[in-house]
């Protein structure tokens, strides 16, 4: 099957797929995006290394702490429910889980 559709812009004359000028934009501007991209990877990476060298971590920080996940594991055990010590840590029940695993 050999659909031949065209783009034409009313807004904008140099949007005309139907001539080679048209067809060109699309190409180039693609091919900018596509550099642009691969420097903003390129940048974001020398970051990371140069922030794993001066010993930092690239995560989120954690929103309890290990005596507190001692804590939570202690209760939990002495029977506490999931949803309450999530209530009284200010965390999801997940992060109680994962915690109390």
């Amino acid at each position: 099957m050999d659909a031949d559709g065209q783009f034409l812009s009313l807004a904008e004359p140099w949007a005309d797929a139907s001539t080679g000028a048209g067809r060109l934009m699309p190409a180039v501007l693609g091919g900018l995006a596509d550099v642009e991209r691969d420097l903003i990877r390129r940048g974001a990476g020398e970051g990371r290394a140069r922030a794993k060298l001066r010993g930092r971590h690239m995560r989120r920080p954690a929103k309890m702490t290990a005596a507190q996940k001692q804590e939570a594991r202690r209760r939990r055990k002495d029977g506490e429910s999931v949803a309450d010590l999530a209530r009284s840590y200010g965390v999801s029940p997940a992060a109680i889980y994962r915690a109390t695993a």
